[in-house]
């Protein structure tokens, strides 16, 4: 990719770099003459620095890193990373096809030091349109900038998300008026003052919430506290991770998602949580492995709560406890619990930067004011001209934030700005069909 050093105008400029628009950096850079620049407010790259816990890896194997599925012979892979740092013979001998979290986010620094499109420390202040180009209004190490592009690449990525019954609780924590309080995504910043206290309770049903509680379980009677784990699921459920289940992370069905209506598109999205929110199975049986050898001395003081909504939550400083209302979903009953910390486990989710206000018309919008994504990733009112990443949940499905899906969407997205198949671009992988078979008489129900 050709990277002057004040281009007039970029052919595309991304605006986040997480794996995704990472990515997208690393498959554009061989190309000549396309003209990008991809910024990031951050100083350095660091994917969930929070919870970089020894043991985790990811849920996807090697092969899903910045570029394999696009282009296998890739400078920028994870073997190649592995071989240039020394460490290829040592990942063959784990004979293990998933990375650890850490080794993963060594992967992305490695190859965001290689990328000159690549701008650290630069904040997107504004974005406008005018006559066919955006102009971004940015601030970085040398002071303010205005950049040109002719097409936006949204990679903004998601923020820690905190259910209004638990917002109270961190507010009055973060002022200093209540007890600890905070999102996993700090966990590893704030682990010792943690567990300082004398009960701690983990709110969430994911992997992140798993590994936590596992983590803090380990250390439990060191330490000295009481531990819960509750969650509003029936059950700490596995994520589903068979082979015909992965088919679903393919074009096919993303085609068949896309072409299906909003409202059975949420729908399943709503069922469809085990299929990429679910816990490793290798993790739920640690964890109960772990809960059986603590009870062959006595029982562990621990609670495992499911079907339990947070209902509201408030600071009893008479106490020194926060008091969690929580409803069970099953059997219409509620109760509280006390617990001096509480670890919100409870997510991520997309919100808007605010630099997109400048530019609201190039925007379209569904019913509900989201992105209408286009099934070529596009959002704006102009085919082509603005691309999301893993921000179409509601459009493509839970495919979104799978990173083994990150290099085909870039194929996609690199196909749609240079209006060729730079790389080629997957359109039939499953052995099953979504829909009704083609070329039979389909009746619809009234």
């Amino acid at each position: 990719m050709s990277t002057p050093t004040n281009p007039a105008v970029h052919d595309f400029a991304a605006i986040g770099v997480g794996p995704f628009n990472l990515g997208l950096a690393a498959l554009a850079e061989p190309l000549e003459g396309l003209t990008g620049v991809f910024l990031e407010q951050r100083d350095s790259f660091d994917w969930h620095p929070g919870m970089m816990l020894e043991p985790a890896h990811l849920q996807v194997p090697f092969m899903a890193d910045l570029v394999t599925m696009a282009d296998p012979t890739s400078p920028y892979s994870f073997l190649n990373f592995l071989k240039q740092t020394g460490r290829l013979y040592r990942f063959y001998i784990r004979e293990n096809f998933y990375p650890l979290r850490a080794e993963y986010n060594q992967y992305c620094q490695w190859v965001a030091g290689q990328l000159p499109s690549v701008r650290f420390g630069t904040a997107v202040q504004e974005v406008a349109y005018d006559d066919g180009v955006y102009r971004l209004s940015v601030s970085g190490p040398d002071g303010p900038e205005v950049l040109h592009a002719r097409r936006l690449v949204l990679g903004t990525g998601t923020s820690p998300y905190v259910p209004a019954a638990a917002q109270g609780i961190l507010a009055g924590s973060a002022a200093g008026g209540g007890g600890l309080v905070f999102h996993n995504a700090d966990y590893l910043a704030r682990k010792a003052e943690l567990q300082r206290k004398r009960s701690i309770t983990v709110l969430g049903s994911g992997q992140s919430a798993a590994e936590v509680y596992y983590e803090l379980l380990q250390d439990a009677d060191a330490h000295g506290y009481q531990l819960n784990w509750v969650t509003r699921s029936g059950r700490f459920f596995p994520l589903e991770y068979t082979k015909l289940t992965l088919e679903m992370t393919s074009p096919e069905y993303v085609d068949y998602f896309h072409h299906l209506p909003a409202q059975q598109r949420d729908q399943l999205n709503k069922q469809q949580k085990n299929l990429y929110k679910g816990i490793n199975s290798d993790l739920i049986d640690a964890i109960y492995d772990l809960l059986y050898t603590r009870s062959l001395t006595g029982m562990v003081d621990t609670q495992l709560l499911t079907h339990s909504t947070l209902i509201s939550a408030e600071w009893d400083h008479a106490a020194g406890t926060h008091v969690l209302h929580l409803s069970h979903g099953e059997q219409g009953t509620s109760y509280t619990l006390d617990s001096e910390a509480v670890v919100l486990a409870t997510g991520y989710g997309y919100r808007e930067p605010g630099f997109l206000a400048g530019i609201g018309d190039r925007i379209a919008r569904d019913g509900a004011g989201r992105f209408a994504v286009d099934r070529n990733y596009s959002t704006g009112v102009e085919p082509g001209e603005i691309f999301v990443q893993n921000a179409e949940l509601h459009t493509h499905g839970f495919v979104s934030p799978d990173l083994g899906m990150g290099a085909y969407r870039n194929s996609c997205i690199l196909r749609e700005i240079t209006g060729r198949e730079v790389y080629p671009v997957e359109r039939s992988i499953a052995f099953q069909q979504f829909g009704a078979p083609a070329g039979v008489a389909v009746e619809v129900s009234a």
